[in-house]
């Protein structure tokens, strides 16, 4: 059957009560019906669909995506129809809560400060009609020291939850870049050198009065890690290999590794590894929104991890990383944020976001349409 995508504008919340499937709940796989009223997982007698053969998971929590930076960089995309792209996309892979990346460096100009303030006002505006909870993480390079305090108001005013600290100038100088594009640039910002610690301490106090999370992306050592940490910056993003993973795992930081690591060659047998050893504690995007639930399954087929536990990779812990306590779980007042997954083909066939059918394919569409007016008109 086609696929249908659905904006919440267009949209009614559905009140349903979704019955038969395999229903993810107090951490673990149960035969039991999930009610939905006004945008929230409820009890009482609903209109029933019936999902035998389906499993209904919690929303997924992306931590951050570079969907939106590739098509921007890769094609001649407006803004809007990048960000609208990118949020179908996410739909139609169970993401429910996602985060945006979005540069504030020196090496770019599509990762500009001026770009980023332009991004994150596009965000802000289609918010109120996006098919899910979108919002931008900001990957904020160390050597921005005279651009603080726009990036503080820049903050403040979009409300960004997460920043990830990168160092673009250190990865040139360990050879993991090309520095012949940015030669002249990494010069002049070489000059900020000193003031980099002081420039991230103060963004780190600022951070912690406004209440945004916020960690390190790409650290290719230990010795970064800890220096982040000590700093406050507790989340570890995409390391390079295991010795910071292990820093952060002794220190009690989160480790956050891409999902399609697991799919690669070249990186699977480090993924795996940290996974066996506890030194992972949640998946993002980075690439492509279908590496999340691929790879989840992959690791529960693989006799790696239960799906319950699995799961909570992409679910559970980003919502409790990000400080959603409404999100990551399926329980009653929750936000009605739901996965529809096909038991056999492990393929999403739905997603509803707030209540909301954001994304509609396959025999689930079917059954969903078969079961009368509430579900016709979610769909309009």
């Amino acid at each position: 059957m086609e696929q249908r995508l659905f904006s919440p504008q267009k949209s009614r919340r559905l009140s349903l009560r979704l019955t038969g499937a395999e229903v993810l709940r107090d951490g673990k796989m149960q035969r039991r019906s999930v009610a939905i009223q006004n945008g929230r997982v409820t009890k009482g007698p609903l209109p029933e669909v019936d999902l035998s053969g389906y499993f209904v998971l919690p929303g997924i929590v992306d931590l951050c995506g570079l969907g939106f930076q590739n098509r921007m960089t890769a094609s001649d995309m407006s803004m809007q129809s990048a960000l609208l792209t990118t949020a179908r996309d996410a739909a139609a892979n169970g993401v429910t809560t996602a985060r945006i990346a979005q540069g504030w460096g020196w090496e770019a100009e599509h990762s500009s400060p001026d770009a980023a303030r332009t991004v994150l006002a596009f965000i802000e505006h289609m918010r109120p009609s996006s098919l899910i909870d979108m919002r931008a993480v900001l990957l904020c390079d160390t050597h921005t020291t005279t651009t603080r305090d726009a990036l503080l108001a820049s903050v403040r005013r979009h409300g960004v939850d997460l920043v990830l600290f990168t160092d673009l100038l250190k990865r040139i100088e360990l050879g993991k870049l090309d520095r012949g594009p940015l030669l002249e640039k990494a010069a002049s910002v070489a000059a900020e050198k000193r003031d980099v610690p002081r420039h991230l301490c103060r963004l780190a106090e600022a951070f912690d009065l406004l209440g945004t999370v916020y960690g390190s992306l790409d650290d290719p050592d230990g010795e970064t890690r800890e220096t982040y940490s000590m700093l406050g910056a507790k989340l570890c993003a995409r390391p390079d290999n295991r010795r910071p993973a292990a820093l952060a795992k002794a220190v009690g930081d989160p480790v956050i590794l891409p999902a399609s690591d697991i799919l690669r060659s070249d990186r699977a047998a480090l993924t795996t590894d940290l996974l066996r050893s506890g030194l992972c504690q949640a998946l993002m995007s980075d690439q492509h929104y279908a590496d999340l639930v691929r790879t989840v399954f992959k690791i529960v087929d693989d006799g790696r991890m239960s799906l319950p536990r699995a799961w909570a990779l992409i679910s559970q812990t980003p919502a409790e990383i990000l400080r959603l306590p409404d999100r990551g779980h399926i329980d009653y007042g929750r936000r009605a944020d739901l996965v529809v997954v096909h038991a056999t083909t492990k393929k999403v066939e739905a997603t509803i976001a707030d209540g909301r059918i954001a994304y509609l394919s396959g025999g689930a569409a079917q059954r969903f349409l078969a079961a009368g007016s509430e579900v016709a008109l979610a769909a309009e």
